[in-house]
């Protein structure tokens, strides 16, 4: 092949007396009298008078490693014409990011790798301790990756270092080819479409394509498409039907972006238009969420005759924080909102709007993309294979009935057992009987008439029942079912063992403590606390507990008077215009006015007046408190305890409950052992003893009669008459209150 030459080339008339500058330049396909295109530059061409000069001077050009290489290899992954993709390996390794939930896995990371350089330091094999911590934190993984909740799926599909569209297309696909373009004048990077085989089969593959670092993120929208990345995928879609190529979709988006300019160009339009020719196309279609399917922007590509989903994929009408906003005015309560819409792989399916889940290992799709991937050409595959199967006709009844199945219901019907155990609980109606109730107990305490028992009871027995569900439901939440079963499996062992029954009822404490400390991360907790709260109030309401002391007994002597005197009419109607007025005026929490708060205090001296006449009108004898002698009171009750606490935790008195502990143990176990018995009860008068002594301590003893010296003392001066502990009856910090949390406090063990 000839060179360039160093001077010009001029051809004269003479020599070429009918050749003009484009039949030079067309005359050979590899150059213009013998040079190469590739080596022609700017190309000056000068008419003159009598002849014609083409002048081709030699440009330096600078290297591009894209789109395509000096020497390309035939034998490339993806086929040659994959060297035209823009789409390379990251140059950069992508940089490690823990969400917030996996936070805990960190410490047992970092222990894992201090022992790591610990051995390369000293020499050390300290490889049975690696293990035992990579077992450790593979366990803990697991527990944390099998009992996700919807959020933190959200968080998952989110991750920023989660494979994308095209990084599963080459991982799938032994030749892939882009197609650019919706022939409009512009080529949205947002959604990108190629032509691929898997298995020497050709699909048409479309699907949104996010970003691996903030410059991608920032070239492709963030995954958001415009009006012409939807007709592009539009063009594809024909395309593939007229050739008759299957159709497989990655939706990863979380929405349509709606900005100004998409709007003007028809985002909605283009949208619709795609999910109505989707439902006319005679080809088998595949849908796949990949990460987010966010409302109609994923729709757009996903009317499909099967959707699947990635294990810890969503898809959802609103995003949760959006949904939270609307209707919690926060964005805070996006977790609960996450759960109430349903957008996790498995509720999906539940419902049957997803066909079917496709497993991802541990830590995420991000923690293995290629196998991963490998799931997904499997699912493709054996989707594909089923599809392949129908004809036209039937596919496009399939696809149809995918879609008005959904939501729809017919009276008249019996419900099909899977939906029926999957329904929600008629949570309204049961809080609504609930709380009918509470204000019938309530209204019957008060005029001392007989609350509806058969109706309690009845309740109380559902109520029991919905318990016990919900704490089903939150142990299998927070991950405890496994390790429940496993302690049950354990006690059907039936081991003799003094030993084993001990550790096995550690384990059942250790468990129980364990669950209650984690109850409240629960997404039920809420239902569970309400339900909870609702039996212990019904059935103190059936059952109500037998006072015990003088005290409780007072304390309902005072509340029915209470409830008397706020029942009389002529206060219940000052008390309501008085709260109506507070109301007005914005509540407890305002700048009330100086006549209102007057008004207040009016009120509150009127009615300590009517309750006072109707206790003393009772032969009740009412004390004015010093709270200055309670406070010394309360200190004196604090110590106590804390004399208490010490003798406790003393080892030898520790060492006396922990053998009490397991004399009772082996009591259950043999009933009728008199020797367990005769130990159990010295053992109990024992530990008394211990505690009786640390209370008689003289030092102890003196600081009690000080104050109860002085607090009759002073109460006497109050009174003008002598308080003594046989003849008056007092209210909050008499000497009968202390002598009570004295004695409750002896009988702490």
């Amino acid at each position: 092949m000839a060179t360039v030459p160093q001077s010009p080339a001029t051809f004269t008339r003479n020599l070429a007396p009918r050749q003009i500058a484009s039949d030079l330049l067309s005359s050979s396909s590899s150059g213009a009298c013998g040079v190469p295109l590739k080596a022609l530059g700017k190309a000056q061409f000068g008419m003159r008078k009598r002849c014609l000069s083409v002048i081709a001077m030699a440009r330096k050009v600078k290297k591009h490693e894209y789109p395509w290489p000096e020497d390309p290899d035939p034998n490339v992954k993806g086929g040659v014409f994959s060297h035209l993709s823009v789409f390379k390996p990251l140059k950069e390794k992508l940089k490690p990011v823990t969400l917030e939930f996996e936070k805990p896995l960190l410490d047992l990371q970092k222990q894992i790798i201090d022992v790591q350089e610990m051995a390369n330091e000293t020499g050390l094999d300290f490889s049975d301790q690696i293990i035992s911590l990579e077992n450790k934190y593979q366990q803990a993984l697991k527990d944390l990756y099998t009992h996700l909740t919807p959020i933190q799926r959200l968080q998952i599909a989110r991750h920023p270092n989660r494979p994308t569209f095209l990084d599963h297309i080459f991982n799938i696909t032994e030749k892939f080819v882009e197609l650019h373009g919706d022939r409009a004048g512009y080529d949205d990077p947002a959604i990108v479409t190629g032509l691929g085989t898997i298995n020497d089969k050709n699909y048409m593959f479309i699907g949104h394509q996010k970003g691996r670092n903030t410059k991608e993120n920032i070239q492709r929208n963030f995954g958001m498409p415009t009006p012409h990345g939807y007709r592009k995928a539009l063009r594809m879609m024909h395309y593939a039907d007229h050739h008759g190529f299957p159709i497989v979709t990655f939706i990863d988006t979380p929405g349509a972006y709606a900005d100004l300019k998409s709007e003007e160009l028809g985002q909605g339009e283009a949208i619709a238009q795609n999910l109505r020719t989707m439902f006319g196309l005679k080809v088998p279609i595949i849908s796949i969420v990949i990460g987010e399917g966010g409302s109609g922007g994923a729709l757009a590509i996903g009317c499909c005759n099967k959707m699947l989903m990635l294990e810890n994929a969503v898809f959802y009408v609103a995003s949760p924080e959006a949904c939270a906003a609307i209707l919690w005015k926060t964005a805070k309560a996006a977790p609960k909102a996450a759960e109430k819409l349903k957008i996790t792989a498995p509720e999906l399916c539940k419902l049957r709007i997803s066909d079917g889940i496709i497993p991802e290992p541990l830590g995420g799709a991000h923690a293995d993309p290629y196998w991963t991937s490998q799931q997904i050409k499997e699912a493709i595959v054996e989707s594909m294979e089923e599809l392949s199967k129908m004809d036209v006709d039937t596919i496009l009844k399939h696809r149809h009935l995918k879609y008005r199945k959904l939501g729809g219901f017919q009276e008249g019907l019996p419900i099909e057992p899977e939906k029926k155990i999957n329904m929600k609980r008629r949570e309204v109606g049961l809080r609504d009987e609930i709380e009918k109730l509470k204000k019938q107990v309530l209204e019957a305490s008060k005029s001392d008439a007989t609350a509806p028992e058969v109706e309690v009871k009845e309740l109380i027995k559902k109520l029991e029942e919905e318990v016990e569900d919900e704490y089903d439901e939150a142990a299998k939440a927070l991950g405890f079912e496994e390790k429940i079963v496993a302690l049950y499996e354990e006690a059907d062992k039936g081991s003799n063992d003094q030993a084993s029954e001990l550790a096995l009822k550690e384990k059942i404490e250790e468990l129980k403590a364990e669950f209650e400390a984690s109850l409240s991360r629960a997404p039920n907790y809420s239902r569970l606390k309400y339900k909870v709260n609702s039996l212990n109030e019904l059935s103190k309401a059936v059952n109500p507990p037998e006072p015990s002391t003088k005290s409780d007994l007072l304390k309902l002597e005072i509340n029915k008077k209470f409830n008397y005197v706020m029942d009389q009419p002529d206060i219940q109607q000052k008390f309501e215009a008085l709260m109506a007025d507070i109301n007005t005026a914005g509540g407890m929490d305002a700048d009330l006015s100086p006549e209102l708060e007057e008004r207040i205090l009016q009120f509150n001296r009127e009615l300590d007046s009517e309750l006072k006449n109707a206790l003393t009108s009772d032969g009740l004898q009412l004390i004015r408190v010093d709270f200055m002698a309670k406070a010394k009171l309360d200190s004196f009750n604090e110590e106590v305890s804390m004399v208490i606490d010490d003798v406790v935790n003393s080892s030898d008195l520790k060492a006396k409950v922990e053998l009490l502990k397991a004399e009772i143990a082996k009591l259950v176990n043999h009933p009728a052992d008199e020797n367990s018995k005769a130990k159990i009860q010295a053992l109990e008068d024992e530990i008394k003893q211990a505690v009786q002594e640390a209370i008689d301590f003289p030092e102890l003893k003196e600081k009690h009669e000080k104050l109860m010296a002085e607090i009759v003392e002073k109460t006497t001066t109050s009174t003008g008459e002598t308080a003594n502990d046989d003849e008056s009856t007092t209210i909050d910090g008499s000497p009968e209150y202390s002598t009570s949390c004295l004695e409750s406090n002896s009988s702490v063990i």
